[in-house]
């Protein structure tokens, strides 16, 4: 059975997540490839968690943020 959409509260967070990946990212002067590169991710997934299409698994975030050089606290709310 699929599960139901998310409610409109947790888009809107992931949308910030995304938001602040990004613009991290920007600071960083990285590209969505690079960050991926740097995470051992592939530039897809960054950038479905930058758009707010995909829930990022929490270790995910852990790499996001290693990779970005920031604390995990500085991407999410």
């Amino acid at each position: 059975m699929p599960s139901a959409p998310p409610p409109d509260w947790i888009i809107a967070r992931r949308r910030v997540v995304g938001d602040r990946i990004r613009a991290a990212r920007a600071a960083a002067g990285l590209t969505q490839e690079m960050l991926a590169e740097l995470a051992g991710m592939d530039r897809q997934a960054i950038n479905r968690i930058e758009q707010a299409h995909a829930s990022p698994l929490l270790d995910n975030l852990f790499r996001i943020a290693d990779a970005l050089d920031v604390p995990l606290s500085d991407l999410v709310q």
